[in-house]
């Protein structure tokens, strides 16, 4: 495990997130063993949120997958990407040896904590990366004023 690299992610994360994760990684250990690599889920992907005062952007990294098998939905102020990443084995009479492709379902939430106007939501997919364009109502792009701070 010394040589394990952890991937540092400038972001906010919610603790339980953080959790899950750490949890994950524990149970990764002990099915996998300490020498091997554990197999990734299909939903563990490398994920991009930022702003704007007109928008957030979210990127999400789906390698080998299809926008058809991508659903994206917002309830309420919570952005939902969930998908399912088929098994690519087509030799079913082949014993594996290593087999680090990951598949099945996955979703992953990310509160947006602002008004977004869902009728110019833009999705695009390309080469196995989907970008999201959500632009913020005008309401939530004034709800937010800087108060000027003087020292009088």
């Amino acid at each position: 495990m010394k040589d394990k690299l952890v991937p540092w992610k400038k972001r906010d994360e919610h603790p339980f997130d953080l959790l899950h994760r750490e949890i994950n990684d524990l149970f990764d250990v002990y099915y996998h063993g300490f020498g091997g690599r554990a197999r990734r889920f299909a939903g563990d992907t490398g994920y991009e949120v930022s702003e704007t005062d007109d928008e957030i952007r979210v990127k999400a990294e789906l390698p080998g997958m299809e926008e058809k098998d991508i659903e994206v939905t917002i309830d309420e102020e919570v952005l939902t990407i969930r998908g399912e990443r088929q098994e690519q084995h087509e030799e079913k009479k082949r014993n594996y040896r290593v087999s680090e492709m990951s598949h099945g379902s996955f979703f992953r939430s990310f509160p947006l904590r602002v008004a977004i106007d869902r009728n110019k939501v833009k999705a695009k997919f390309k080469r196995g990366v989907l970008t999201l364009t959500l632009p913020k109502t005008e309401q939530a792009k004034t709800a937010s004023k800087r108060i000027p701070i003087s020292t009088d």
